[in-house]
């Protein structure tokens, strides 16, 4: 009798045991459970505040978004560590004289990929401004150094493929940040190798000759926004943002100029 009471009592034991067992494990599950709910509902109320702010996931033009920031990042490194240093040092040593012959140099070798969207876009005014600001400045400017076209009361222009793919009447498409070039959207992305071909420094001469100028290029281009950069940095609550929307909003007047007149 006593060994049989001895064993119900062990078998009741053991049954409380599981019982409590179970009971604690639910208990620290929905304590978990509770825990990661917390987090969760503080994440996405921080990141709605945030997209209050800042905009961030309420561009329809960008979808991509994530990919976008992290390639912006690159490109901020790839500036803050090779390229902006470069600028300030090309900025301090060369002579003014030396970088504006620079500037109108690459801006002359422009013209002629300018003349050829301007015609292919109907502006065949334009596209004759430019094809002789060209003739003039790479005969009496000595090779371009010298922007005679401008002081002689010829004005320049800014026209890419990308630019006459919109005056077609094909789509920008999504914002897309591209390495090292910056901001672009799908239609300039595409257009981009063909405006590598149309440029007469990129696509004319030796590869020795291709990798200067087109170095030489990036320096001078940087070393021309250094103030506009720093403003930036120093104004925008979000870089990023800011120059998303500059860059969409300049590319849609580009296009539609004619409409803004």
């Amino acid at each position: 009798m006593m060994l049989g009471g001895a064993m119900s009592y062990l078998n009741t034991l053991r049954g409380l045991s599981l019982r409590l067992a179970v009971v604690l494990l639910l208990a620290v599950g929905l304590s978990a459970c509770t825990t990661v709910t917390k987090v969760k509902t503080k994440a996405i109320a921080t990141l709605e505040k945030v997209s209050e702010k800042t905009g961030i996931g309420n561009n329809p033009d960008d979808p991509l978004e994530g990919f976008n920031r992290s390639m912006f990042a690159f490109n901020e490194s790839v500036d803050s560590t090779v390229l902006k240093p470069v600028a300030q040092v090309y900025q301090k040593v060369t002579p003014s004289l030396v970088k504006t012959a620079i500037g109108n140099f690459f801006s002359n070798a422009g013209d002629v990929w300018t003349a050829v969207n301007n015609i292919l876009q109907g502006n065949f005014s334009d596209g004759a401004n430019d094809f002789m600001r060209f003739a003039i400045n790479t005969t009496v400017g000595v090779g371009g150094l010298i922007d005679v076209a401008s002081a002689g009361g010829m004005p320049k222009h800014q026209a890419d493929f990308g630019q006459t793919l919109g005056v077609w009447g094909v789509p920008a498409g999504p914002y897309v940040v591209l390495p090292i070039l910056g901001p672009s959207t799908l239609r300039d992305s595409l257009a981009t190798p063909i405006d590598f071909k149309g440029d007469i420094l990129y696509s004319r001469g030796s590869m020795a000759f291709r990798n200067t100028t087109s170095v030489l290029k990036v320096i001078d281009k940087r070393a021309n926004a250094l103030d506009a950069v720093n403003l930036i940095e120093e104004a925008a609550l979000d870089k990023y943002v800011f120059i998303r929307g500059a860059y969409l909003q300049r590319r849609e007047s580009q296009i539609h100029k004619d409409e803004d007149e």
